[in-house]
């Protein structure tokens, strides 16, 4: 009997029962942990807590427009776009050296949601959607690789597609 050896795939650590959340929770999903756990290796990852923001932490969206960004903190306004895409830099480096096939984000999450993350004025009024700082960058710096968020996942044809793609991707 041979062993098949999984896939590189990095997720969003909230997605596999971590509590890095703003809040101090986790998103757990079942289905991606124990399910799809079988056949991939995860690669967690949090972006806020990563580049050094605690846990339980001040709620934060994105602020500005399409061309113009930021991650600011919901009550007091601080930004912390500079020290994300800072520490950002440097994860991308690694994530390079790990061989990822596919990656699994957080949907609506400001710096990991992969086409609907709100995009606010600076009177809190909704004025688009878009990708969170990180899945933009991890799209930037990796063009070509399967990304999905969780929602995304749970549709099957999604799913395979997706899968197909990292299988794919793999073999590059």
């Amino acid at each position: 009997m041979t062993m098949i050896e999984k896939i590189n795939i990095g997720i969003s650590s909230c997605l596999l029962g971590n509590n890095v959340r703003y809040d101090g929770g986790n998103r757990l999903d079942y289905f991606l942990r124990d399910t799809l756990g079988l056949i991939v290796e995860w690669v967690p990852v949090c972006p806020e807590v990563e580049s050094g923001l605690s846990v339980p932490r001040e709620a934060m969206y994105l602020v500005g427009d399409r061309d113009l960004i930021r991650l600011v903190t919901k009550l007091t306004g601080i930004d912390h776009t500079e020290r994300l895409m800072h520490w950002a830099q440097d994860r991308l480096m690694e994530l390079s050296q790990l061989a990822l096939s596919g990656f699994v984000f957080k949907a609506r999450s400001p710096s990991c949601g992969v086409r609907d993350a709100e995009i606010l004025t600076s009177s809190s009024s909704v004025i688009s959607r878009g990708s969170g700082l990180f899945a933009a960058a991890i799209m930037h710096y990796f063009p070509a690789l399967p990304i999905e968020d969780e929602e995304g996942l749970r549709d099957v044809a999604n799913r395979e597609r997706f899968l197909k793609k990292a299988l794919a991707y793999q073999r590059h």
